[in-house]
């Protein structure tokens, strides 16, 4: 959902999202966020998978990240363990921390 909200965002404007004409299996769908869809599945091997995919008539672009190990994970835990310790009040994401 951040990726979505941060797609938007850089865009300036909402997506345009076509409107739903056929659903087979209700509520499968997924849902939207300023036009981008966004649809969660949950799988076995994966600590984390992302993937975005861009499409225009004819064509598409997938951008796809995966982590497999929590080790990935762990050289922004210790940065953020070293920062949050400085920091006064309540910090909600990394991005803070990071300055991003």
């Amino acid at each position: 959902m951040a990726t979505a909200r941060a797609m938007v965002e850089g865009r300036g404007k909402p997506f345009r999202y076509p409107e739903l004409k056929t659903e087979t299996l209700g509520g499968t769908r997924g849902g939207q966020i300023g036009g981008v869809s966004v649809h969660s599945v949950r799988l076995p091997g994966f600590l984390a998978h992302q993937e975005v995919i861009l499409g225009a008539p004819g064509q598409t672009l997938t951008i796809c990240h995966d982590s497999i190990s929590r080790e990935s994970f762990m050289p922004g835990v210790i940065m953020a363990i070293k920062r949050v310790v400085k920091v006064k009040g309540l910090i909600y994401g990394l991005e803070s921390l990071l300055g991003l």
